[in-house]
């Protein structure tokens, strides 16, 4: 099972980013600002932002999804945008490739690790009841 497979393991999780989701997610990111240093400087304005900026939301999306479990509505809404920016993300990849700004391999490695981070989201979506937490015990926790 997944990383949301049990109320006891969103238990033992005190912030977003001890989440595999998120730390997977921030080194995504991360190689993918390494790798579009190298783009042409014409694409600055175009897919090096695009690309900086969707790998980026899938972790800011995963940290308001966090601070959104007292509310499994708003919860699985935010991992839903996670969903659609790791997605977004792998779609400029592709561009890269096809531009030929980024070799085949590694993009083909970072599909793969958004194909991790993607099966994640989605087992969080799917039993967002394990990651509820009531408005009462949050509180508790923050002070």
């Amino acid at each position: 099972m997944g990383e949301g497979a049990s109320a006891a393991s969103a238990e033992r999780i005190k912030n977003y980013g001890e989440l595999r989701v998120y730390r997977g997610a921030f080194e995504a990111a991360m190689r993918i600002f390494e790798i579009t240093k190298s783009f042409p400087r014409e694409e600055r304005y175009s897919l090096i932002d695009q690309v900086r900026r969707s790998s980026r939301s899938v972790c800011t999306n995963i940290a308001e999804a966090w601070r959104k479990r007292r509310y499994e509505a708003h919860f699985v809404s935010k991992l839903s945008d996670a969903e659609c920016e790791a997605e977004e993300t792998r779609v400029w990849l592709a561009f890269a490739r096809s531009c030929k700004y980024a070799n085949s391999e590694t993009v083909a490695d970072l599909d793969v690790v958004y194909d991790r981070i993607l099966a994640q989201l989605v087992t969080m979506i799917s039993s967002p009841q394990d990651w509820a937490v009531p408005a009462g015990v949050a509180a508790k926790r923050n002070r």
